[in-house]
């Protein structure tokens, strides 16, 4: 495939995506290294432009230059976006209690600890949605759950019980008792995603660090 012609996919896919206002990014493609640039209004939003551009056949890496720019009356104050922040996550049954919420300019950092991973997207899904977040770092902690040598199992059974996914092409590493390094190559994006989620879904482990390739 051409630059030109992924370039215009990864075009027609932010104009199909609704959450996008497309006339507003700008593309540029070479090597299969797609840039996105110019502006958005959410943080939520360039979100969902970067997760566009990675459904696209051919996409190997992104390129993140996209700046958000809220309108002068939709601008939040820090302490603002740390209440609405602190009641959705208050809200949300699935995150437990003890979150703590910094914000500062419009970025906010959580932190806290959790049992399982899932409860520490939850809080993160929560809070990226709200007005007048500019970015947002999650400092929340896994605590480990199970013994590290099980990691490994749990996460190789779960690799081959997915249909989306090519259990033999990746070589998954468990260090320092709960990281896990994957390795190997796959076919797209979505099998690339699939392979981390089902890293993250062994109880217990805290990050994740993808070499895996795309080819």
């Amino acid at each position: 495939m051409s630059a030109l012609e992924l370039r215009r996919d990864v075009m027609d896919e932010l104009e199909f995506e609704p959450s996008v206002n497309a006339a507003h990014i700008g593309v540029t493609a070479e090597g299969g290294v797609v840039t996105l640039s110019g502006y958005v209004e959410t943080y939520l939003e360039k979100l969902s432009a970067i997760s566009a551009a990675r459904r696209v056949k051919g996409v190997k890496a992104i390129a993140d230059e996209i700046d958000i720019r809220a309108p002068a009356d939709k601008k939040t104050a820090d302490d603002e976006i740390a209440k609405r922040a602190l009641d959705m996550l208050a809200w949300d049954t699935v995150v437990p209690a003890g979150i703590a919420v910094l914000v500062r300019d419009g970025w906010v950092t959580l932190s806290g600890n959790v049992d399982w991973h899932f409860q520490k997207r939850a809080a993160e899904d929560d809070v990226k949605k709200l007005s007048g977040v500019s970015g947002l770092s999650n400092n929340i902690q896994v605590a480990p759950r199970i013994k590290p040598e099980n990691v490994k199992a749990k996460i190789e059974g779960a690799l081959k019980r997915h249909a989306e996914t090519q259990a033999k092409a990746v070589h998954v590493t468990v260090r320092n008792n709960d990281n896990v390094l994957l390795e190997g190559k796959v076919a797209n994006w979505q099998e690339r995603r699939a392979i981390e989620q089902a890293a993250w879904s062994a109880p217990g482990v805290q990050s994740v660090e993808d070499r895996m390739t795309i080819g």
